[in-house]
């Protein structure tokens, strides 16, 4: 959690410059320079953390398999979803935030949407799958083949960002790498 901390901070630091005078600009670049060592100084941390785990060193192996999830997604999949591989598809997908849910009333049917969750999570999952539709091909033709039915870009990338969890959580529960037919 101190992690999406420190990102969200440098974030903000990098948003202030670009409001501001050269004078205030070094003050922010220092600010930003501090707060970027300190996050790479917690990476280093959390990659100790991992490599002193051997359960957490094989699920984030197995994790990085997929492509589109690396070793830091993959450490915050391990972190802060420990559920991953225990529950179903459509258990894991709403614990996370991306299990679409009816919006119905009687006679009335709505949209379906998705809500709730855990946010940081969802926040690696959404790089991992921008990440996907570049580099895996399931996530890649998953994602055009919604857009060329109509999706919107955002609801085609939610639904990546789902198959994305429902693919990595078979894998961290049967130890077995991802391959294509996954």
């Amino acid at each position: 959690m101190r992690r999406g901390q420190l990102v969200d901070l440098i974030t903000a630091e990098k948003n202030r410059r670009r409001r501001v005078g050269s004078d205030i600009a070094q003050r922010i670049d220092r600010v930003t320079a501090f707060l970027e060592a300190e996050l790479a100084d917690l990476d280093d941390e959390i990659g100790a953390s991992v490599r002193d785990s051997g359960a957490w060193q094989n699920t984030v192996d197995l994790l990085q398999t997929i492509p589109g999830v690396g070793p830091t997604i993959a450490s915050q999949f391990v972190a802060l979803l420990p559920e991953l591989g225990r529950h179903n598809r459509s258990r894991i997908a709403a614990l996370i935030g991306v299990a679409p849910y009816n919006c119905d009333s009687g006679t009335f049917r709505g949209k379906r949407m998705v809500w709730g969750g855990r946010v940081q999570v969802r926040r690696a999952l959404y790089m991992a799958a921008l990440v996907g539709m570049r580099y895996n091909p399931v996530i890649r033709e998953f994602y055009h083949r919604l857009r060329s039915k109509g999706k919107s870009a955002k609801v085609a990338l939610v639904a990546c960002m789902r198959k994305l969890l429902i693919i990595a959580n078979p894998i961290v529960r049967n130890h077995q790498p991802w391959t294509q037919i996954s």
